[in-house]
């Protein structure tokens, strides 16, 4: 839907604001990058604080653009409205590639702890079986409907937090000085290079930081509420990370983490044992499940949604008689089990890290689109409003732009070939003659 939506008559309050941005932001991406950043050391911390930074200020690029033109509009609809329905075009498949990719990175979230039940699963081939299965196994949950993900989302989601809360409160209890100090640069680099290569992991904790001024219409005040809510929710989050992350490298050596498909769970068993090992990754494997389910139902959605508007194949923009996107779905099952496969690596901490860096290089591509959109949105506002956006779209690109090309050749250049082919198929959808506002059907 397009254009302003009516308020709903009860709003949330500005703190109830920032705990839903924190909550959001909060998921299960974080519980595999301790053995990402165990590769690069405890100096990685720098890198939390940089991208925190960063987070804060593309969310005010979001915040300031829901200020100024408020709307339910999707990341892709809104900078079709300022830069052309190609780049809304582009922006939605890449995004739509990228939670594809996302999906599978928290299905390996939930691989990696069950390695705490069954360690067979840390080998390659039975990784990414597992996985499969875990993305197969939460695709017919999503089949059953949005009730079924609903119930189980609800029942998982507190759950999650008690991994990051026992090592961020309970690990500095035994927090060992020197073992993070022996932990600061492992990876052989400069202190500098060190955490300049940690910046595009890390920022995998923060992707989704468009989602938290989406709901500007249902704050109190969105001009005062949405940007104190935005700017407290990220650092909500941010400091939850940084805790728990930080605390960690006290803990366990950098070695033992960058080997581990279940770093909060390890370093939990040093300091409380099996037992409470093996509470740590159940709790993990719930959230990561509940979300990988979330997530998985709402890119099906969007394939549906994407498919109608003439984006993707038309076959896929029927959804059954319930409303479920089926056909989506199961077309999305067969993708991502092939790239399961295909993305495979030695470890499933490689996996995952190859998997977040390519959702984050998509993504921040297009919060720089998302920066220009606001410029363009604010163009007849006042001067005041206009150079706080100026300021804010300059420093979001930059930051974005420094994440992509930290990501370094290979990376980019499949991001780049991505967005060349877009071009090709954007000629065929105008060629089809499809509306882009068409509604999905009913089989």
């Amino acid at each position: 839907m397009s254009g302003s939506a009516a308020a709903p008559a009860k709003r949330i309050g500005l703190i109830m604001a920032i705990l839903l941005v924190a909550g959001n932001l909060i998921g299960s991406g974080i519980y595999l990058l301790p053995a990402t950043l165990a590769a690069i050391g405890s100096i990685s911390l720098f890198g939390w604080i940089i991208a925190a930074l960063g987070a804060l200020v593309l969310g005010g690029v979001f915040s300031l653009i829901m200020i100024v033109r408020p709307s339910e509009d999707g990341l892709a609809d809104m900078i079709s409205a300022a830069m052309g329905p190609y780049w809304g075009f582009q922006s939605c498949l890449l995004y739509w590639l990228g939670c594809w990719l996302a999906n599978i990175a928290i299905a390996l979230a939930v691989t990696g702890y069950l390695t705490v039940f069954f360690p067979i699963l840390d080998q390659p081939g039975w990784s990414a079986a597992a996985t499969a299965g875990v993305i197969w196994l939460l695709t017919g949950i999503a089949i059953l409907g949005p009730q079924a993900i609903g119930r189980m989302h609800a029942l998982t989601m507190a759950v999650g937090l008690v991994p990051l809360l026992a090592a961020g409160t309970l690990g500095w209890i035994w927090f060992d000085p020197d073992l993070f100090a022996t932990s600061w640069v492992v990876s052989g680099e400069s202190s500098a290079s060190a955490v300049y290569g940690s910046l595009l992991s890390v920022f995998w904790a923060f992707v989704g930081v468009e989602c938290a001024a989406m709901v500007a219409r249902t704050v109190e005040h969105p001009e005062r509420n949405v940007p104190l809510a935005t700017m407290g929710g990220i650092g909500l989050a941010a400091i939850v990370y940084m805790l728990a992350s930080t605390a960690i490298f006290g803990l366990v050596p950098a070695a033992d983490l960058a080997a581990s498909s279940a770093p909060f769970a390890l370093a939990v068993e040093n300091i409380l044992g099996p037992a409470a090992a093996g509470l740590v990754a159940l709790c993990a494997i719930l959230k990561a499940s509940g979300t990988c389910g979330g997530w998985i139902f709402v890119t099906g959605e969007t394939t549906l949604w994407s498919a109608a508007a003439g984006y993707l194949p038309r076959w896929l923009a029927v959804s059954d008689a319930r409303g479920v996107p089926v056909r989506a779905l199961l077309a999305m099952g067969v993708g991502m089990t092939i790239a399961i496969f295909v993305t495979a690596a030695p470890s499933i901490g490689e996996q995952f890290e190859t998997l977040i860096n390519a959702v984050v290089v998509f993504t921040v591509l297009i919060y720089i689109y998302a920066a220009y959109a606001l410029i363009r949105f604010t163009a007849a506002s006042s001067l005041a409003i206009r150079m706080t956006a100026w300021i804010v779209a300059v420093l979001g690109s930059a930051f974005s732009a420094l994440l992509i090309i930290s990501s370094g050749a290979m990376l980019i250049t499949v991001t780049a070939v991505l967005a060349l082919a877009t071009v090709p198929a954007w000629w065929f959808v105008k060629r089809s003659g499809v509306s882009l506002r068409a509604e999905p059907s009913r089989s």
